[in-house]
């Protein structure tokens, strides 16, 4: 993809669905009993990944070209022997959470991923799912994909995670539904909390107590209806380069801003920055608002502790801001970006000095010393969807023309991005090549 320096960006941009929740929603629905439909779901890979999966399990999944999807629902123990391997495709929330679903199942199954999810740690799910008793071997003494999983009766457990991660509370909570007694899952610090809001949405019983959540063994779902609000991860992209980008003025449209995910308001908010939010309304037990942002001048800042897990997701935009604010930022306790898709500190630390930015890579996060512009250049995505979207907003603020490598990546999460950012630019600033 070839960007160019952009003029203002000028407009509205409405968000795709969020991805986490779609990706619980077609979990779940696949394992209720009768129809559910699910309105605003994303239509990215890595959810199609999820819905492949339970289709290759008995599951009817209607739309999945579209932002509507109907389900026909299996039943809590209804789902049946895949005939083939299951593939995560770059998924590693499918991975983690169908790991979950599979480890209660009275059958055989294997998962797979692409090469990139076949070199993420998996052992933080598969060792508290054998202390519940579930049969999970792997790569690297089970730690690595290829997973395969002998279903059995599950019992419960009280785990204390080491990290704060929602992919492993979740994990464990959808292993809870299958297991005798109960299972409590208890955090460092909160992770994103849509497996539990969505739990007691569509009625099941789930107690929260400050970092812990208890869920019992459940005997049915019931068919549920659910709207998916906009993904605030999506919208980090828009927010900092309507931030950074001279003379611009953005209205993002019904963004979920569940305080779980939305760290990266705050992070920027300590840069100096005012985002504007319209009051917010509850959709399906998520709040959504509208955002308003315009360009102003960042200072730098330090982010560090509980801010981390709520921005995760968020810190390849955020690292961008951080290149163009004036003064040092420091990004500490993040070493979970380096077991993501890529080892995203490696990579921003790498892309972003093609820019011109003096960045000092740290084992558990960055040192980057802001400055007035970036020089437009050829980077690399990593084949990283966060990375590659990243990269466009700088590209836009640089001086001269940027290039970024494996564009399509973004399909994972965010499939028309290049056509939603094109239509907010001036001009013709982005362009595929070759």
């Amino acid at each position: 993809m070839r960007v160019s320096p952009a003029g203002p960006l000028k407009g509205t941009v409405t968000l795709p669905g969020d991805k986490s929740i779609t990706h619980r929603a077609i979990i779940l629905g696949s394992l209720a009993d009768g129809v559910s439909e699910i309105t605003g779901a994303l239509q990215s890979e890595d959810c199609r990944s999820t819905a492949r999966a339970f289709v290759a399990m008995g599951a009817e999944v209607e739309g999945i070209e579209d932002d509507r999807l109907r389900i026909q629902g299996c039943g809590l123990y209804g789902l049946k022997e895949p005939e083939d391997v299951l593939d995560a495709g770059n998924s590693g929330t499918t991975m983690r959470l169908l790991t979950g679903v599979l480890a209660g199942q009275p059958f055989f199954s294997v998962l797979t991923g692409d090469r990139y999810l076949r070199k993420r740690p998996m052992a933080r799910i598969t060792a508290p799912l054998k202390s519940m008793g579930a049969a999970i071997m792997g790569r690297d003494g089970g730690n690595l994909p290829p997973l395969a999983i002998r279903g059995t009766r599950l019992k419960g457990t009280d785990y204390t995670s080491p990290i704060a991660s929602a992919q492993v509370k979740s994990a464990l909570l959808l292993a809870g539904l299958f297991a005798e007694g109960e299972t409590a899952v208890t955090e460092p610090s909160l992770s994103r909390d849509h497996t539990e809001r969505m739990f007691e949405g569509i009625g099941l019983p789930i107690q929260r107590n400050g970092l812990t959540v208890r869920v019992r063994g459940a005997r049915a779902i019931s068919a549920f209806n659910l709207t998916v609000p906009g993904d605030f991860s999506a919208a980090a992209f828009f927010l900092v380069a309507a931030l950074v980008i001279p003379g611009s003025e953005l209205t993002l449209r019904g963004v979920g801003i569940n305080p779980t995910r939305t760290g990266l308001l705050d992070a920027l908010g300590l840069m100096g920055a005012t985002i504007e939010a319209s009051p917010p309304r509850i959709v399906s037990g998520e709040p959504v608002a509208d955002l308003f942002v315009r360009s102003q001048e960042l200072r730098g800042t330090e982010i560090r502790g509980d801010l981390i897990p709520r921005m995760l997701d968020e810190v390849p935009a955020f690292a961008v801001a951080a290149a163009l604010a004036k003064g040092p930022t420091i990004i500490r306790d993040a070493a979970e970006l380096r077991v993501k898709e890529v080892d995203r500190l490696a990579a921003l630390a790498k892309e972003l000095r093609r820019f011109g930015v003096d960045v000092e890579e740290r084992s558990d996060g960055l040192l980057l010393r802001g400055r007035a512009s970036l020089s437009g250049c050829e980077c690399e995505s990593w084949g990283d969807h966060r990375m590659a979207m990243a990269l466009a907003v700088a590209g836009l603020a640089a001086k001269g023309n940027t290039t970024i490598s494996d564009p399509l990546c973004v399909s994972s999460s965010f499939p028309d991005f290049w056509a939603r950012l094109d239509s907010i630019l001036p001009g013709a600033a982005v362009s595929l090549e070759g």
